[in-house]
């Protein structure tokens, strides 16, 4: 069982992918519905979106080139502790179905639970990853969370946006 569906179709630009949907998106039905993340803010500041969309407008997404998936479809929750990523591979066989250019993470959670998944090591940065999922390539965003505000782990980027948009060019969507 799932969550909230995939929101994916073959050729994006960018998949992103959380660890889980937490439990206020999941009662709200929409992806990053939390007030307190900063997804929608980030993926516009960064010229994915041209205005900042509400979380109720995630099936727009894909009229930008854009999808959204979690590693842990079955679980909501409030935080990425103990989540059991047993499942990720099947998620991955999704991402490479839908043969997007970019699977972007967004965490560093995500990432590192993703490359176990596959087999690969832990991402060591933010950025590009040293693997792919299929044909897609891989970037290591810092986490949309809330709870995720201080600058420490931002690899030496002033802001988050800083990598979001790092992205967007890659992904020629800015």
């Amino acid at each position: 069982m799932s969550i909230l569906p995939d929101i994916l179709e073959p050729n994006l630009k960018v998949v992103f992918g959380g660890t889980a949907v937490s439990d206020e998106s999941a009662a709200r039905g929409h992806y990053y519905s939390k007030p307190s993340n900063s997804f929608w803010q980030l993926l516009h500041q960064a010229g994915f979106t041209p205005r900042q969309l509400r979380p109720d407008e995630d099936r727009t997404l894909l009229d930008f080139g854009i999808g959204i998936t979690d590693l842990v479809k079955d679980v909501a929750q409030s935080h990425d502790r103990n989540l059991d990523f047993s499942g990720a591979r099947s998620v991955a066989a999704h991402i490479e179905a839908a043969a997007p250019n970019w699977v972007a993470f967004n965490g560093k959670t995500a990432g590192a639970a993703a490359a176990k998944a596959l087999g690969y090591r832990k991402p060591s940065a933010l950025g590009p990853a040293p693997f792919t999922i299929g044909r897609s390539k891989v970037f290591v965003l810092p986490s949309s969370s809330g709870a995720n505000r201080g600058t420490s782990g931002l690899d030496g980027r002033a802001t988050r946006v800083e990598w979001w948009t790092e992205l967007a060019r890659l992904a020629e969507l800015a």
